[in-house]
């Protein structure tokens, strides 16, 4: 291997560490380094020996950066359209809004001690006993009334035609 090449090799963890500060993505700075050397290789004639071969370096990867970003402003990737058409497409959300209103006005008419355990276990996802700890009753009565909520819920929501509940254990 040549003087050059030798000298140029030493240099490239340095280029990789700026390559990575710079584009923040692994592969990207990769391709930067590889695209500089490459371009280094291919005008080693111009290198001056003597200079500076690190500061010669980095114009040319910070030059073939500069291209780099001229050129993605200047041509954007071109996208089929069908690979997004699904994501532009914003699906219904009255049947969501109907059904949360429906729970909503269900949860609202339980008595308070049954919206209380209905809620600890169904939404906030306590066991029994956790439930039965914070409200300090017996773990008999939690399950009793958890019954008795889900139930009631269950006749309100059937009579108003609305979403059957999936059961929580």
């Amino acid at each position: 291997m040549s003087r050059f090449g030798t000298e140029l090799e030493v240099q490239i963890a340095s280029l990789r560490r700026y390559a990575r500060a710079l584009l923040r993505d692994r592969n990207d700075a990769d391709d930067l380094v590889q695209e500089s050397l490459a371009r280094a290789l291919s005008r080693a004639d111009r290198f001056k020996p003597g200079t500076n071969l690190r500061a010669w370096l980095f114009t040319i990867m910070h030059n073939v950066h500069v291209n780099q970003v001229r050129q993605k402003i200047s041509r954007p990737d071109e996208v089929p359209v069908e690979d997004y058409e699904m994501r532009l497409i914003t699906p219904a959300r009255q049947e969501t809004s109907i059904e949360l209103r429906d729970m909503s006005r269900a949860l609202a008419g339980l008595p308070e001690e049954q919206r209380q355990v209905l809620l600890l276990v169904a939404l906030e996802g306590l066991k029994y006993d956790e439930v039965a700890a914070v409200l300090q009753i017996p773990i008999g009565t939690v399950m009793s009334r958890l019954s008795r909520a889900r139930e009631a819920v269950r006749i309100k929501l059937a009579n108003e035609g609305g979403v059957p509940l999936r059961r929580v254990k």
